[in-house]
């Protein structure tokens, strides 16, 4: 009887692996504050305070692109709704940050700005915890993992799969967008959410805070990396593999993908959310452009350009694509929508494995 050897688990990083973590983690903790604060503005290895809030604000979108990575790389789901979550987080960071304000907006107002204008006299049910940083937090979680939860439970319920499932989650956050616009839904209209001031009642705009934001962020990313890769490297990330290639043999061999599915879709939003929180204090802005479907389309292509199935890969594409968008929005700024439009072809023609998958390409071929 021919006996079958199951695949070995496989080390989370390889020695080259964890070099390459431990310099990320060093830069982030160690040269970028240092180059930051203690360098001073003269000198050519100063890092401007600008550069550290586009930084941070890519490393929230490499968190988006790493999500996305989890449910269409390895799972085989592709979602065009993903900005729809990373706002929800963002209007939960949002929220806190306008109760932060307290009596130092125009109108000096315990309500925030928009709700005078508006002529609000209380803050609406939902606004009921936003002054507590600690349910922040959980809410962070909670609002795009419960989202998810139950729009994952019906539509993976109903074997909605496919290009029918990208349609739909476009048309969901295209919804929550038209509905975030509105003014009683109480969460500032078209403007949203901005001036902030503080956060845990310190000031939000000093370079050492601004610093805490940029660590706080990197150390996320990098947490979320290790997660993803002892996810997919765990018998359930096999699973997930086995769904994106073959689902109904996985159900013939006794997995109901519906959990599965389910559950790395919510962890996914999850991540999103997170990224959004993180966003919001450095760039000083919320508002429901951050639901439009434009920026979902743009979190699948960080993931194509990167390397689907890879993890680095989303990390890298939305470096690369988010430094190119913040050169050429400036320099050439008519031409950035077709150089995005350009690159998602010639990369869906030339290179569908990515930048990752050329580097690994030409690397076999100079080994030989």
């Amino acid at each position: 009887m021919q006996k079958i050897s199951l695949p070995t688990r496989q080390p989370l990083l390889t020695r080259t692996g964890w070099s390459a973590f431990f310099i990320a983690l060093i830069t982030v903790c160690a040269v970028a504050p240092v180059l930051n604060l203690w360098v001073p503005e003269s000198s050519p290895f100063h890092m401007s305070t600008y550069m550290v809030a586009l930084l941070g604000k890519i490393m929230c979108y490499a968190i988006c692109a790493l999500a996305m990575d989890l449910i269409w790389g390895y799972t085989g789901i592709l979602s065009l709704g993903h900005g729809l979550f990373f706002a929800l987080g963002g209007y939960s960071m949002g929220m806190y940050l306008m109760r932060q304000i307290g009596r130092d907006g125009n109108y000096k107002s315990d309500l925030p700005d928009f709700m005078v204008f508006l002529d609000w006299k209380e803050l609406p049910w939902h606004w009921t915890f936003s002054d507590s940083f600690v349910a922040t937090l959980f809410l962070i979680v909670l609002v795009p993992g419960l989202v998810a939860l139950v729009f994952g439970y019906f539509a993976f319920r109903s074997r909605i799969k496919g290009v029918y499932f990208s349609i739909i989650t476009q048309a969901m956050t295209f919804a929550a967008m038209l509905l975030f616009f509105r003014n009683e839904t109480g969460f500032g209209g078209n403007n949203g959410f901005t001036d902030f001031k503080r956060i845990l009642d310190i000031p939000i705009a000093t370079p050492s805070m601004r610093m805490v934001l940029f660590v706080t962020t990197g150390l996320t990313l990098l947490g979320f990396f290790l997660f993803a890769r002892w996810l997919v490297g765990s018998k359930f990330g096999r699973v997930l593999q086995a769904i994106r290639d073959a689902e109904t043999r996985v159900m013939f061999s006794g997995y109901n993908p519906l959990g599965y599915k389910l559950t790395i879709w919510v962890i996914s939003a999850v991540m999103c959310g997170v990224a959004g929180a993180l966003y919001v204090p450095q760039v000083g802005i919320i508002n429901p452009g951050e639901m439009s479907p434009a920026n979902s389309i743009e979190i699948a292509i960080w993931a194509a350009v990167g390397g689907r199935a890879t993890l680095i890969g989303p990390i890298v594409g939305a470096f690369l694509v988010n430094g190119a968008k913040s050169w050429l929005t400036v320099a050439y700024p008519e031409f950035w929508l077709y150089f995005l439009g350009m690159l998602f072809i010639l990369v869906t023609l030339f290179l569908p494995d990515g930048v990752i998958g050329l580097f690994r390409k030409l690397r076999k071929g100079l080994k030989r």
